[in-house]
């Protein structure tokens, strides 16, 4: 139940600041281009890679950090990240064949899910 809650808390202040990001992206850069989206994805993965990294390199952080900082905060801030680091992960076990299908599958049945559901919503 502990990692619950601070899986809980850091995705919140994840969310929160996805959504502070936001506001100040928009404030200062108007385009078609979603510019606040690329930069919390992007902004996500070198966080995670950053705390994974570290965390790799230190034995004695406890599981409740990463719990609260890798599966919280940067899930909260983006799912892009975790999936960023999947395929890292994936890439340096060389497992090219599974992160390439992992990427695709993403990509393309995302979109195309994305699609269906707001055909299904249109239809009805």
């Amino acid at each position: 139940m502990k990692t619950i809650i601070y899986i809980a808390i850091g995705g919140g202040l994840g969310s929160v600041l996805r959504y502070v990001t936001t506001i100040f992206v928009t404030k200062y850069a108007s385009s078609n281009f979603p510019y606040a989206t690329f930069l919390t994805n992007v902004l996500g993965c070198l966080l995670i890679g950053l705390f994974f990294g570290y965390f790799e390199k230190q034995n004695t952080i406890s599981q409740d950090l990463k719990f609260f900082l890798i599966t919280g905060f940067c899930g909260g801030y983006t799912t892009f990240s975790a999936f960023s680091n999947e395929n890292i992960q994936l890439l340096q076990t060389n497992q090219f064949f599974t992160a390439i299908l992992y990427i695709t599958l993403s990509v393309f049945i995302g979109l195309l899910a994305t699609w269906v559901g707001l055909f299904l919503v249109k239809s009805i």
